[in-house]
């Protein structure tokens, strides 16, 4: 028998072959051969590693010599290893057209009914669909803004944020309706090691109530009021009391969304004898535009949803609990965003939109 090739094995070459051999996410082969030449490292000859790692002397001849040539590159599999699966053309062409229409059931298609439909195995589909960045069970809701004055209004308000006016304050003006009083029907377990915090899904409903805020947008303080409804007559009692709140030299620009309450005659009759009031309008269908939607957002997850209340009041008391702490230690929301790139993304969206009217890549237009 010729004498074996030398083999040494670098401190680096060792932490990657012991990396390799605890690495959950690696293959078999990976760890058999990585075992092969740690062995030979600790010095151990062809016949002990044969019987510790139940292998044939020619397989660890093979991958020694590899190893000594290439070092770790040689542990890889060689170029063209193993049979290449050969996919119908045409099973690919359907896998690949039929994702966005209807699967026979009516809904949207999953790898196992394409499969069923095609010929091809689960497993191929799979592959296929992402390497096409198909997904069709998933859904993304958009909304685009069919205001004719989309643009000015746009910049009218971001215009603020990005540069708000001096001895002025910027407000984003909302209000949060039906903010839902529930409490469950069963007290549910604290939160504990080993497990999370638990509530019943059915619950009992006691009423609701409507959240008035206004989100100063350099500080992000939030001013709030409560009211049962949500009518032009609870706007103005909101209104005034942002007035007697804020110091009087200060102009005060509110942004708020197109609800007719907003535009109420009664309303602009009290503007009008307000002049330090200047109302910015977002445009239909642009909540995303009005930051107090993100505070919304974060109260709605952090109290209302979360919450167990056995009437409206607990519900308010918890509400404004959290405004108290949440004006203690304020976090404004900041504008990052690039305009002229939104709006070039949206006269993409507005393409896309027609393109699929007029050409419908998928089934029949609407």
């Amino acid at each position: 028998m010729p004498a074996p090739v030398p083999i040494e094995v670098t401190a680096s070459q060792q932490r990657e072959l012991n990396r390799i051999v605890k690495a959950k996410t690696s293959s078999q082969r990976e760890v058999f051969r990585a075992r092969i030449i740690l062995g030979l490292a600790r010095g151990l000859s062809h016949g002990e590693i044969a019987q510790e790692e139940s292998v044939s002397l020619l397989a660890i001849g093979r991958w020694r010599k590899r190893f000594a040539a290439r070092g770790l590159e040689g542990l890889a599999d060689a170029p063209g290893r193993g049979g290449k699966a050969q996919l119908s053309a045409k099973a690919v062409g359907r896998a690949l057209s039929l994702a966005g229409t209807q699967a026979p059931h009516g809904g949207p298609w999953s790898v196992r009914a394409m499969a069923r439909q095609t010929g091809l195995s689960k497993s191929s589909v799979q592959r296929l669909w992402a390497a096409h960045e198909l997904q069709p069970h998933r859904v993304r809701d958009f909304k685009l803004s069919q205001d004719l004055q989309f643009e000015e209004k746009f910049w009218d308000v971001v215009g603020l944020y990005l540069d708000p006016p001096d001895r002025a304050l910027v407000l984003c003006c909302d209000e949060k309706s039906q903010c839902q009083a529930l409490e469950r029907t069963q007290p549910g377990l604290p939160l504990g090691q080993g497990h999370i915090r638990t509530q019943t899904h059915d619950y009992y409903r006691h009423g609701t109530v409507t959240l008035f805020a206004a989100l100063d947008y350099l500080s992000g303080k939030v001013f709030a009021h409560t009211a049962p409804r949500h009518r032009h007559q609870e706007w103005l009692a909101f209104l005034r009391k942002i007035d007697q709140a804020i110091a009087p030299e200060l102009e005060l620009h509110i942004i708020c969304d197109n609800y007719a309450t907003h535009k109420h005659a009664k309303v602009t009759a009290w503007l009008k004898r307000h002049p330090r009031f200047h109302l910015h309008f977002i445009p239909t269908s642009s909540s995303w535009l009005n930051l107090v939607e993100r505070f919304f957002g974060e109260i709605t997850a952090k109290v209302i949803r979360p919450g167990s209340f056995r009437s409206v009041g607990a519900l308010v008391a918890d509400i404004v609990r959290f405004l108290d702490h949440h004006n203690l230690h304020p976090k404004p929301y900041r504008w990052t965003a690039d305009p002229k790139r939104i709006l070039e993304k949206l006269d993409r969206a507005w393409e896309a939109l027609l393109e699929e009217i007029y050409n419908p890549v998928y089934g029949t237009s609407q």
